[in-house]
Protein backbone atom coordinates (compact mmCIF):
# COMPACT_ATOMS: atom_id res chain seq x y z
CA UNK A 1 0.00 0.00 0.00
CA UNK A 2 1.78 3.14 -0.74
CA UNK A 3 1.14 6.41 0.42
CA UNK A 4 1.85 6.20 4.22
CA UNK A 5 4.33 8.02 4.31
CA UNK A 6 4.25 12.37 4.06
CA UNK A 7 7.17 14.86 3.39
CA UNK A 8 10.29 15.66 1.73
CA UNK A 9 12.79 16.19 4.24
CA UNK A 10 10.82 15.84 7.63
CA UNK A 11 9.13 12.37 6.52
CA UNK A 12 6.40 11.40 8.61
CA UNK A 13 5.31 7.65 8.04
CA UNK A 14 2.29 5.91 9.46
CA UNK A 15 1.21 2.04 10.06
CA UNK A 16 -1.45 0.52 11.65
CA UNK A 17 -5.68 -0.18 12.13
CA UNK A 18 -7.98 1.24 14.34
CA UNK A 19 -8.94 -2.00 15.77
CA UNK A 20 -5.22 -3.99 15.75
CA UNK A 21 -2.62 -4.35 18.01
CA UNK A 22 -2.07 -0.50 17.59
CA UNK A 23 -0.35 1.79 15.51
CA UNK A 24 3.18 2.64 14.88
CA UNK A 25 5.21 6.35 13.84
CA UNK A 26 8.12 6.84 12.54
CA UNK A 27 9.61 10.37 11.63
CA UNK A 28 12.62 10.66 9.76
CA UNK A 29 14.69 14.06 9.02
CA UNK A 30 14.21 15.50 12.39
CA UNK A 31 17.36 17.67 13.26
CA UNK A 32 19.47 16.60 16.20
CA UNK A 33 19.44 17.85 19.70
CA UNK A 34 15.96 18.93 19.91
CA UNK A 35 14.91 18.10 23.73
CA UNK A 36 12.17 15.64 23.57
CA UNK A 37 10.18 13.19 25.99
CA UNK A 38 7.22 11.43 26.19
CA UNK A 39 5.59 14.51 27.90
CA UNK A 40 6.50 16.56 25.30
CA UNK A 41 3.52 14.95 23.40
CA UNK A 42 0.83 14.42 25.78
CA UNK A 43 -0.75 17.80 25.50
CA UNK A 44 -1.64 17.32 21.85
CA UNK A 45 -2.78 14.15 22.20
CA UNK A 46 -4.65 14.62 24.67
CA UNK A 47 -6.54 17.39 22.75
CA UNK A 48 -7.11 14.46 20.24
CA UNK A 49 -7.68 11.47 22.43
CA UNK A 50 -11.18 9.89 22.37
CA UNK A 51 -13.41 10.46 25.95
CA UNK A 52 -12.48 14.12 26.74
CA UNK A 53 -15.83 15.32 26.66
CA UNK A 54 -19.95 15.06 26.91
CA UNK A 55 -19.82 15.84 22.90
CA UNK A 56 -17.11 13.14 21.64
CA UNK A 57 -16.62 9.69 21.49
CA UNK A 58 -16.60 8.17 24.69
CA UNK A 59 -14.27 5.33 23.38
CA UNK A 60 -11.61 4.85 26.31
CA UNK A 61 -8.13 4.93 24.62
CA UNK A 62 -5.48 6.80 27.02
CA UNK A 63 -2.61 6.88 23.63
CA UNK A 64 0.16 6.99 25.69
CA UNK A 65 3.48 6.87 23.51
CA UNK A 66 6.28 4.87 23.79
CA UNK A 67 9.33 6.12 22.19
CA UNK A 68 11.54 3.29 21.09
CA UNK A 69 14.04 4.99 19.22
CA UNK A 70 15.42 8.20 18.01
CA UNK A 71 16.26 10.17 21.27
CA UNK A 72 18.91 9.40 23.60
CA UNK A 73 19.35 11.27 26.56
CA UNK A 74 16.64 13.22 26.43
CA UNK A 75 17.52 14.77 22.99
CA UNK A 76 16.97 13.93 19.24
CA UNK A 77 19.73 11.98 17.93
CA UNK A 78 19.49 12.39 13.65
CA UNK A 79 18.13 8.96 13.63
CA UNK A 80 15.16 8.15 12.93
CA UNK A 81 12.39 8.42 15.73
CA UNK A 82 9.58 5.91 16.00
CA UNK A 83 6.88 6.16 18.19
CA UNK A 84 4.17 3.20 19.10
CA UNK A 85 0.73 3.39 20.52
CA UNK A 86 -1.02 0.47 21.78
CA UNK A 87 -4.55 0.06 20.83
CA UNK A 88 -6.79 -0.85 24.61
CA UNK A 89 -10.56 -0.14 24.18
CA UNK A 90 -11.38 -1.94 20.70
CA UNK A 91 -14.83 -3.31 20.99
CA UNK A 92 -14.06 -4.97 17.30
CA UNK A 93 -18.12 -6.73 17.81
CA UNK A 94 -19.36 -3.85 17.09
CA UNK A 95 -18.97 -4.19 13.65
CA UNK A 96 -19.49 -7.83 13.15
CA UNK A 97 -23.44 -7.11 11.87
CA UNK A 98 -22.05 -4.82 9.33
CA UNK A 99 -19.07 -6.94 7.65
CA UNK A 100 -20.77 -7.65 4.32
CA UNK A 101 -22.00 -4.17 4.55
CA UNK A 102 -21.58 -0.46 2.77
CA UNK A 103 -21.60 1.67 5.44
CA UNK A 104 -22.74 5.18 3.58
CA UNK A 105 -20.53 8.21 3.97
CA UNK A 106 -17.49 5.54 4.32
CA UNK A 107 -14.56 4.02 2.86
CA UNK A 108 -16.11 0.43 2.77
CA UNK A 109 -17.14 0.24 -1.08
CA UNK A 110 -14.34 1.85 -2.44
CA UNK A 111 -11.65 -0.37 -0.21
CA UNK A 112 -13.04 -3.34 -1.76
CA UNK A 113 -12.75 -1.95 -5.30
CA UNK A 114 -9.50 -1.41 -4.66
CA UNK A 115 -8.27 -4.10 -2.46
CA UNK A 116 -10.50 -6.75 -3.14
CA UNK A 117 -11.42 -7.22 0.70
CA UNK A 118 -11.43 -4.67 3.46
CA UNK A 119 -11.08 -4.44 7.42
CA UNK A 120 -14.37 -3.73 8.54
CA UNK A 121 -13.32 -3.58 11.86
CA UNK A 122 -13.84 0.66 12.58
CA UNK A 123 -12.76 1.21 9.04
CA UNK A 124 -9.18 -0.48 9.18
CA UNK A 125 -6.55 1.76 7.55
CA UNK A 126 -8.77 4.66 6.72
CA UNK A 127 -9.88 5.01 10.16
CA UNK A 128 -9.32 8.51 11.92
CA UNK A 129 -7.64 6.93 14.91
CA UNK A 130 -4.64 7.08 12.28
CA UNK A 131 -4.50 10.48 12.77
CA UNK A 132 -2.75 10.02 16.54
CA UNK A 133 0.58 9.77 14.45
CA UNK A 134 0.15 12.56 12.74
CA UNK A 135 -0.55 14.48 16.22
CA UNK A 136 2.69 12.96 17.69
CA UNK A 137 4.67 13.75 14.64
CA UNK A 138 3.05 17.55 14.67
CA UNK A 139 4.00 18.17 18.18
CA UNK A 140 7.77 17.32 17.24
CA UNK A 141 7.27 19.97 14.37
CA UNK A 142 5.81 22.36 16.80
CA UNK A 143 8.87 22.07 19.03
CA UNK A 144 11.35 22.72 16.15
CA UNK A 145 9.58 25.50 14.73
CA UNK A 146 8.78 27.27 17.80
CA UNK A 147 12.73 27.69 18.25
CA UNK A 148 12.39 29.76 15.26
CA UNK A 149 9.17 31.81 16.54
CA UNK A 150 6.55 30.48 14.69
CA UNK A 151 2.99 29.38 16.43
CA UNK A 152 0.26 27.34 15.48
CA UNK A 153 -3.22 27.86 16.87
CA UNK A 154 -6.06 26.04 15.21
CA UNK A 155 -10.16 26.41 16.61
CA UNK A 156 -13.50 25.92 15.37
CA UNK A 157 -14.82 28.47 13.12
CA UNK A 158 -18.03 27.36 12.24
CA UNK A 159 -20.62 24.56 13.24
CA UNK A 160 -23.78 23.89 11.00
CA UNK A 161 -24.78 27.56 10.65
CA UNK A 162 -23.42 29.14 13.71
CA UNK A 163 -20.30 30.81 12.79
CA UNK A 164 -17.92 32.22 15.70
CA UNK A 165 -16.88 36.13 15.20
CA UNK A 166 -12.91 36.28 14.79
CA UNK A 167 -11.84 39.76 14.69
CA UNK A 168 -8.23 39.19 14.16
CA UNK A 169 -7.23 35.35 13.89
CA UNK A 170 -3.65 35.96 14.11
CA UNK A 171 -4.01 36.98 17.98
CA UNK A 172 -6.19 33.95 18.64
CA UNK A 173 -4.65 32.14 21.74
CA UNK A 174 -4.56 28.48 22.94
CA UNK A 175 -5.86 29.74 26.05
CA UNK A 176 -8.96 30.99 24.21
CA UNK A 177 -9.53 27.99 22.30
CA UNK A 178 -8.86 25.53 24.37
CA UNK A 179 -11.81 27.88 27.55
CA UNK A 180 -14.57 25.32 26.08
CA UNK A 181 -14.76 21.69 25.14
CA UNK A 182 -16.19 22.98 21.77
CA UNK A 183 -12.62 24.96 20.88
CA UNK A 184 -14.18 28.11 19.76
CA UNK A 185 -12.30 31.04 21.19
CA UNK A 186 -16.09 33.14 20.88
CA UNK A 187 -17.16 31.99 23.54
CA UNK A 188 -21.27 32.46 22.60
CA UNK A 189 -20.74 31.32 19.57
CA UNK A 190 -19.70 28.29 21.80
CA UNK A 191 -22.81 28.00 23.62
CA UNK A 192 -24.44 27.94 20.84
CA UNK A 193 -22.71 24.82 18.91
CA UNK A 194 -22.26 22.80 22.09
CA UNK A 195 -25.84 23.10 22.26
CA UNK A 196 -26.14 22.24 18.46
CA UNK A 197 -24.01 19.15 19.09
CA UNK A 198 -26.33 17.95 21.68
CA UNK A 199 -29.37 18.26 20.07
CA UNK A 200 -27.92 16.48 16.89
CA UNK A 201 -26.36 13.91 19.54
CA UNK A 202 -30.01 13.05 21.22
CA UNK A 203 -31.43 12.96 17.51
CA UNK A 204 -28.97 10.12 16.77
CA UNK A 205 -27.56 12.58 13.96
CA UNK A 206 -24.23 14.24 13.68
CA UNK A 207 -22.84 17.53 11.91
CA UNK A 208 -19.92 19.17 10.30
CA UNK A 209 -18.37 22.45 10.37
CA UNK A 210 -15.22 24.31 9.59
CA UNK A 211 -11.62 24.24 11.19
CA UNK A 212 -9.50 27.55 10.74
CA UNK A 213 -5.47 26.71 11.27
CA UNK A 214 -3.36 30.30 11.40
CA UNK A 215 0.46 30.23 11.97
CA UNK A 216 2.02 33.25 12.74
CA UNK A 217 5.68 34.21 12.67
CA UNK A 218 6.60 32.25 9.24
CA UNK A 219 9.56 33.92 7.64
CA UNK A 220 8.99 34.96 4.24
CA UNK A 221 10.63 32.77 1.46
CA UNK A 222 9.02 29.31 2.64
CA UNK A 223 7.79 27.10 -0.33
CA UNK A 224 8.24 26.67 -3.66
CA UNK A 225 7.14 28.09 -7.23
CA UNK A 226 5.76 25.40 -9.34
CA UNK A 227 4.61 22.11 -7.87
CA UNK A 228 5.58 22.08 -4.36
CA UNK A 229 3.76 25.64 -3.83
CA UNK A 230 3.43 25.89 -0.17
CA UNK A 231 -0.13 26.00 -0.79
CA UNK A 232 -0.35 22.98 -2.59
CA UNK A 233 1.26 21.30 0.36
CA UNK A 234 -1.02 22.68 2.87
CA UNK A 235 -3.91 21.20 0.77
CA UNK A 236 -2.63 17.86 0.29
CA UNK A 237 -2.05 18.20 4.11
CA UNK A 238 -5.50 18.80 5.32
CA UNK A 239 -7.21 17.50 2.07
CA UNK A 240 -5.53 13.73 3.96
CA UNK A 241 -7.07 14.11 6.84
CA UNK A 242 -10.87 12.01 7.27
CA UNK A 243 -13.62 13.56 7.07
CA UNK A 244 -12.06 16.76 5.20
CA UNK A 245 -14.11 17.49 2.28
CA UNK A 246 -12.98 21.38 1.48
CA UNK A 247 -9.71 23.47 1.40
CA UNK A 248 -9.16 26.89 1.34
CA UNK A 249 -6.47 29.95 2.36
CA UNK A 250 -6.57 33.81 2.50
CA UNK A 251 -10.05 35.37 1.18
CA UNK A 252 -10.40 31.82 -0.07
CA UNK A 253 -13.81 30.99 -2.35
CA UNK A 254 -14.33 34.78 -1.72
CA UNK A 255 -11.77 35.60 -4.99
CA UNK A 256 -14.55 35.05 -7.28
CA UNK A 257 -16.92 37.82 -6.49
CA UNK A 258 -13.70 40.35 -5.46
CA UNK A 259 -12.15 42.86 -8.12
CA UNK A 260 -8.29 42.79 -8.33
CA UNK A 261 -7.96 46.20 -6.80
CA UNK A 262 -10.12 44.90 -4.15
CA UNK A 263 -8.26 41.29 -3.63
CA UNK A 264 -4.80 43.13 -3.99
CA UNK A 265 -2.95 43.49 -0.37
CA UNK A 266 -0.83 46.88 -0.58
CA UNK A 267 2.94 46.14 0.46
CA UNK A 268 4.11 48.54 2.94
CA UNK A 269 7.17 49.30 5.15
CA UNK A 270 6.80 48.28 8.80
CA UNK A 271 7.91 49.82 11.69
CA UNK A 272 10.49 47.13 12.75
CA UNK A 273 11.54 47.61 8.61
CA UNK A 274 10.24 44.29 7.68
CA UNK A 275 8.56 44.16 4.38
CA UNK A 276 4.55 43.33 4.90
CA UNK A 277 1.12 44.04 3.69
CA UNK A 278 -1.58 46.36 5.12
CA UNK A 279 -4.32 43.42 4.63
CA UNK A 280 -3.77 39.98 4.39
CA UNK A 281 -6.45 38.80 1.59
CA UNK A 282 -3.45 36.37 0.27
CA UNK A 283 -3.67 34.50 3.29
CA UNK A 284 0.42 34.29 3.80
CA UNK A 285 1.41 32.97 0.70
CA UNK A 286 1.98 34.25 -2.60
CA UNK A 287 3.25 32.70 -5.49
CA UNK A 288 3.48 29.25 -3.50
CA UNK A 289 5.81 31.09 -1.41
CA UNK A 290 5.11 32.41 2.15
CA UNK A 291 4.95 36.26 2.63
CA UNK A 292 5.55 36.68 6.32
CA UNK A 293 2.23 37.42 6.57
CA UNK A 294 0.26 34.96 9.09
CA UNK A 295 -0.81 31.61 7.43
CA UNK A 296 -4.63 31.34 7.41
CA UNK A 297 -6.30 28.29 6.55
CA UNK A 298 -9.68 26.70 6.77
CA UNK A 299 -10.83 23.32 5.97
CA UNK A 300 -14.90 22.11 5.61
CA UNK A 301 -15.48 18.75 7.49
CA UNK A 302 -18.39 16.78 6.79
CA UNK A 303 -21.03 14.85 9.28
CA UNK A 304 -19.56 12.36 11.00
CA UNK A 305 -20.71 9.19 8.59
CA UNK A 306 -21.10 6.66 11.42
CA UNK A 307 -24.78 7.64 13.20
CA UNK A 308 -26.78 4.92 14.57
CA UNK A 309 -30.12 5.21 12.55
CA UNK A 310 -30.66 2.96 9.85
CA UNK A 311 -30.12 3.45 6.43
CA UNK A 312 -30.43 2.34 2.74
CA UNK A 313 -26.98 0.28 2.00
CA UNK A 314 -26.29 -2.93 -0.40
CA UNK A 315 -24.16 -5.74 0.42
CA UNK A 316 -20.67 -6.74 -0.74
CA UNK A 317 -23.26 -9.27 -3.31
CA UNK A 318 -25.01 -5.85 -4.34
CA UNK A 319 -28.07 -6.97 -2.65
CA UNK A 320 -30.10 -4.08 -1.56
CA UNK A 321 -30.61 -4.09 3.13
CA UNK A 322 -30.69 -2.03 5.53
CA UNK A 323 -27.57 -1.13 7.95
CA UNK A 324 -27.72 0.28 11.72
CA UNK A 325 -24.13 1.33 12.53
CA UNK A 326 -23.10 0.72 16.12
CA UNK A 327 -20.59 1.64 18.35
CA UNK A 328 -19.03 4.89 19.88
CA UNK A 329 -19.18 7.84 17.52
CA UNK A 330 -18.58 11.62 17.19
CA UNK A 331 -21.37 13.67 16.48
CA UNK A 332 -19.37 16.50 15.67
CA UNK A 333 -16.09 15.59 14.67
CA UNK A 334 -14.90 19.44 14.91
CA UNK A 335 -13.36 19.35 18.84
CA UNK A 336 -11.27 17.18 18.44
CA UNK A 337 -9.81 18.03 14.32
CA UNK A 338 -8.43 20.88 15.47
CA UNK A 339 -4.83 19.45 16.88
CA UNK A 340 -4.82 17.53 13.84
CA UNK A 341 -5.30 20.77 11.58
CA UNK A 342 -2.60 22.22 13.22
CA UNK A 343 -0.10 18.61 13.10
CA UNK A 344 -0.56 18.78 9.16
CA UNK A 345 0.31 22.59 9.31
CA UNK A 346 3.25 22.02 11.50
CA UNK A 347 4.64 19.08 9.64
CA UNK A 348 3.87 21.78 6.05
CA UNK A 349 5.91 24.02 7.39
CA UNK A 350 8.67 22.18 9.17
CA UNK A 351 9.27 20.45 6.40
CA UNK A 352 9.51 23.66 3.71
CA UNK A 353 11.38 25.39 6.77
CA UNK A 354 14.20 22.41 6.02
CA UNK A 355 14.07 22.59 2.58
CA UNK A 356 14.66 26.55 2.66
CA UNK A 357 17.99 26.41 5.06
CA UNK A 358 19.26 23.46 3.18
CA UNK A 359 18.77 25.35 -0.08
CA UNK A 360 19.52 29.38 1.11
CA UNK A 361 20.05 29.53 4.60
CA UNK A 362 23.70 28.59 5.10
CA UNK A 363 25.43 28.90 1.20
CA UNK A 364 27.52 31.95 0.33
CA UNK A 365 26.52 34.16 -2.09
CA UNK A 366 22.40 33.31 -1.72
CA UNK A 367 21.21 36.24 0.32
CA UNK A 368 18.41 36.94 1.68
CA UNK A 369 17.05 41.24 1.10
CA UNK A 370 17.67 42.70 4.75
CA UNK A 371 13.80 44.12 5.25
CA UNK A 372 12.60 40.27 4.98
CA UNK A 373 15.38 38.23 6.68
CA UNK A 374 14.41 36.88 10.02
CA UNK A 375 16.33 34.91 12.23
CA UNK A 376 16.24 31.14 11.57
Amino acid sequence: MAGNTFGVLFRVTTAGVSHGPGYVCIIDGCPPGIPLSVEDLLPDLGRRRPGQSRIVTQRDEPDYPEIWSGVFEGKTDGTPIAILFRNQDTRSQDYSEIRDKYRPGHADYTYDAKYGFRDYRGGGRSSARETLCRVAAGAIAKKILGQIGIRIVGYVKQIGDIIASIPDPAKVSLQQVEANVVRCPDPEAAARMIALIEQVRKEQDSIGGICEVVATGVPAGLGEPVFDKLKADLAHAFLSLPAVTGFEYGAGFAVATARGSQNNDPFICKEDGQIGTTTNRHGGILGGISSGEPIICRVALKPTASIPQEQMTVTRQGEPTTILVKGRHDPCLLPRFVVMGEAMMALVLVDHWLRWRGQCGSVPGCEVPAAIRKQS
